[in-house]
């Protein structure tokens, strides 16, 4: 058996996310039906960012404990290899996509094992959402293949919600609006979302971004308009409008429920601008609908009661399809993958993605 000297984990302090460890461990035995995988490769987007910093209220840090207080371990999606098995029917050297941490090993306790993967079955992740402890067989999985590993660590968990936005939108009529505004309009989320949304006929879809991004965001093709932030007001204040807030900014929110006296809807996604999330109960005095923060497994867990586990996976297929076939076939593409191997390299890429910085065209894969 392969084992790894070393267990290396990347650790962040959860209320100073700046502040970063590595922390060194001897790796554990396995108990029977365990297995142990060596993480190859990840990506690293706002959208990690998000589940920092919704790590309490979301539940994030709770996947992959450190067991130390004050500090986490950021989720990530990637893929491994098994190079250690105590688990019939799952064999060394098979290769799975999932959710990882950040880091080089991960134990897991295969239960519920199929053809295309397995669940696992860790107590401290069985009251966590089951689409996040799905580990799907690379041998099997449909949406596999070997030269666009980086493209779907990038985008694939990134696109379903992304699907399942438009969808929650759709399936609500979008609220009587006719307008969508989407802050940070350049995150892989947000474009994805609008890629959808441009299918839907009679929605403007409005991209809010900084000045540094408009050019990239109109390139896209995916947004009726782009608006920079310090131009809200070039959008007439009675425009019914649904504000899908993928930035978490509590100034920018402000602004757009007081601009807007027909806004519908607040669909609070993310917090890709970490430095400016609304604190606690600040939303408490917010003109207009009060914010309400949008759960990706719920709106799973409604659209397989309502179609069928099978038509829905069939429905989110093809449309990654397109949506793939759109990104890499663009010129030029939506999105070049960036390897970058260590710890060093690792430590700048999370910086940098953390302050909101580089080119929106790049996409950050990490090898540890």
């Amino acid at each position: 058996m392969n084992t790894v000297a070393t267990t290396t984990a990347f650790q962040v302090q959860k209320n100073a996310l700046p502040q970063t460890r590595w922390h060194a461990s001897a790796p554990a035995p396995l108990s029977p039906g365990q297995v142990r995988l060596t993480v190859e490769s990840f990506a690293l987007t706002a959208n990690n960012i998000t589940y920092a910093a919704f790590g309490d209220a979301m539940s994030y840090w709770q996947f992959f404990p450190t067991g130390e207080e004050g500090w986490g371990c950021i989720p990530v999606w990637g893929f491994a290899t098994v190079t250690e098995s105590l688990c019939e029917g799952v064999a060394v050297g098979e290769k799975f996509y999932g959710y990882y941490p950040m880091a080089n090993t991960l134990v897991l306790q295969p239960e519920r094992i199929t053809p295309a993967g397995f669940w696992d079955g860790a107590d401290h992740r069985k009251a966590l959402p089951a689409v996040y402890n799905q580990y799907m067989r690379c041998s099997t999985d449909p949406f596999y293949s070997a030269a666009t590993e980086d493209i779907q660590s990038l985008l694939r968990p990134l696109f379903i919600t992304s699907f399942l936005i438009d969808d929650f939108l759709a399936d609500n009529a979008f609220f009587g609006a006719n307008a969508m505004l989407l802050s940070s309009a350049s995150s892989k989320t947000a474009y994805g979302t609008a890629f959808q949304l441009a299918k839907r006929p009679g929605i403007e879809i409005i991209g809010l971004t900084s000045p540094g991004n408009r050019a990239f965001c109109e390139s896209l093709g995916c947004y009726s308009r782009v608006v920079t932030y310090d131009q809200l007001d070039t959008i007439a204040a009675d425009t019914a409008c649904v504000y899908v807030d993928f930035a978490g900014s509590a100034s920018l929110r402000h602004q757009i429920h007081s601009h807007f006296g027909q806004l519908r809807h607040n669909c609070s996604i993310g917090g890709t601008h970490v430095d400016e999330l609304a604190a606690k109960g600040s939303t408490r005095d917010l003109p207009g609908p009060r914010p309400t923060l949008f759960f990706a497994p719920a709106q799973i867990k409604k659209r397989v009661a309502d179609w069928g586990g099978a038509a829905f996976a069939q429905q989110v297929a093809g449309a990654w399809q397109d949506f793939t076939q759109h990104v890499t076939a663009a010129e030029p593409p939506w999105l070049i993958a960036q390897r970058h191997a260590g710890q060093a390299a690792m430590q700048a890429v999370y910086q940098d993605v953390l302050a909101g910085k580089g080119d929106p065209r790049t996409g950050h894969i990490l090898l540890p």
